[in-house]
């Protein structure tokens, strides 16, 4: 894809909430810099997606069950589980990639 061409980025509901749920976390864990610093790691992250979106690898989980519509980028220990649909980029999910990802996939993306 051309770096001419911008793509909007868009955060669903569920990834607004994880975002919202992790830094408060860190704030009650007396580390409101670490809530900030990801925060902007945050977005200067999902900002590349707006030139580069193709740049995330498939998740592996998602891989195994023949599923290559999702991308991800990794703000370790966090996961952001994103899609592209036309012109944006839908991130649906934020999540430390420590957790059971299979579970939270499977309950996040693939319900119907």
């Amino acid at each position: 894809m051309s770096n001419d061409v911008r793509f909007e980025v868009e955060l669903t509901h569920g990834a607004q909430g994880d975002l919202e749920d992790i830094h408060s976390y860190l704030c009650e864990q007396d580390a409101s810099g670490a809530a900030d610093r990801l925060l902007d790691g945050f977005l200067e992250l999902v900002g590349t997606l707006e030139q580069f979106p193709m740049r995330g690898a498939i998740p592996r989980e998602l891989e195994a069950l023949g599923i290559k519509e999702y991308r991800q980028l990794l703000l370790k220990p966090y996961r952001i589980i994103y899609r592209i649909i036309g012109s944006t980029v839908f991130i649906f999910l934020i999540a430390d990639g420590r957790r059971d990802m299979q579970s939270l996939l499977e309950r996040r993306l693939l319900r119907r």
